[in-house]
């Protein structure tokens, strides 16, 4: 089994948070004048948004390097909607626009990204998360 960890930890001063993988950092905050927040930084929904486009961009490349498949233009579009109280996200949709450098056809690199795609595939299937007081 792969694992991926991360960490968060309040910013000194404000009500955000900073996260971080290795080199590798963002903030967390509320929209300004929710609960405290200053807009600092991404929600949990947007990062959520950001996991899926972000994870589907690196699918592509993925499999366009696999495929030997040279991609120019690739844009991303990720909507969620949430609904209830609490409130959960009931869907997403992602608009993907994706240009090959030779005119081909893209849309095989797609598919084959959407067969491939991690966080997608893992969000479609379910799987359990557990929250612990540390």
């Amino acid at each position: 089994m792969v694992s991926i960890s991360v960490n968060l930890a309040n910013i000194a001063g404000t009500e955000a948070a900073l996260g971080w993988a290795g080199a590798h950092t963002l903030v967390a905050d509320r929209p300004a004048g929710k609960a405290g927040g200053k807009g600092l930084g991404f929600n949990g929904g947007e990062l959520l948004a950001l996991a899926i486009g972000g994870c589907f961009a690196n699918d592509l490349r993925y499999v366009a390097h696999a495929k030997g498949v040279a991609l120019g233009k690739i844009e991303l579009g990720v909507t969620l909607d949430l609904e209830g109280e609490p409130l959960i996200v009931t869907g997403a949709r992602m608009a993907v626009t994706c240009e090959t450098t030779d005119g081909s056809d893209p849309r095989p690199v797609i598919e084959e990204a959407k067969a491939d795609s991690t966080v997608s595939n893992s969000i479609i299937r379910g799987f359990p998360v557990t929250i612990e007081a540390g």
